[in-house]
This record gives structure tokens, sequence and C-alpha cells, in this order.
């Protein structure tokens, strides 16, 4: 294959539409934007939601309830199968998982999920365990801490 002889799948590409070109096109004159008003004006429109000034449907229904959502404790997740690339024996933190990459982004800590065979004896050091994570660490001799 050579880059010459390469072309997008089939629906991949779509021609640009063009407006204001005369009137063949059929999106001459005011460019299929109807005759003056904001929506015809550069940068006119009006935002999501607005309906001309009357009081928005978000603010006409009642406000009730409570949400936890925004207390909610959201764990990076690890799996067993991530931890085989250390050596035997060795101590593994927070800190030098993110060191190697295996953990992008922290958030409020990290959980080792029990997903995959764990093949050496390892002390781990995390918030949060899985019961199967726990229990295969355990099996091989390593150690599970809680920090």
């Amino acid at each position: 294959m050579k880059l010459h002889s390469m072309y997008p799948n089939p629906g991949a590409t779509k021609e640009r539409k063009i407006v204001g070109r005369g009137t063949s096109s059929g999106h001459g004159k005011t460019s299929g934007k109807g005759h003056k008003g904001q929506n015809a004006r550069s940068g006119g429109g009006v935002r999501p939601g607005f309906e001309g000034g009357q009081l928005p449907l978000y603010r006409r229904i009642p406000k009730r309830g409570f949400s936890n959502a925004k207390f909610k404790v959201e764990y990076a997740v690890i799996n067993l199968s991530d931890l085989n690339k250390f050596e035997n024996d060795s101590v593994i933190t927070p800190e030098l998982l993110k060191e190697m990459g295996i953990v992008k982004n922290q958030l409020d800590g990290i959980k080792v999920l029990g997903n995959g065979t764990l093949e050496k004896k390892l002390t781990v050091k995390a918030n949060k365990f899985s019961a199967s994570a726990l229990e295969q660490i355990e099996k091989l001799g390593g150690k599970a801490e809680v920090i």
C-alpha cells in the first residue's frame, strides 16, 4: 500500500456546506438565516433554555431534595495484574504507582481490585482493597496495608 493509493472510508468525510455564494447553491443571499433579527446577526442567538424572557422551565419547576454527589469519594482503581511489574518483596505506595504511570490521577485515594492474578510477594499500601485482592495478596505471603 502506498500513500497515493490510500483514501478515507466511505462516509468518513463530508463536503463543507458553503453559504452566501449566489442563488444556485440554495444558501445564497441571507445564507439560510432568514431576514434580520437576532439569529441573523453575527454572534446572534440565545443561550440554551432561553424562552424569550418568559420564566424558563428550569426556574419554574420546584427544587427539592438533596444530592450527595458532590461529597462522593472516588478512588483510582488498579488491578492485581498491574502489580506484577514490580520485583518480589517490593513496597508499593501510591507515589510509586503515580511515578511509574500505572495511576495517572490519585483522586481521593487508590483502591486495589482483585482482577487478574498476582505472582509475586508484595507489600501494598493503598486506601482500600477488595476482599478478593486482600485474600490473594496475603495468600502469597504479602501484606496489604490500609493508609
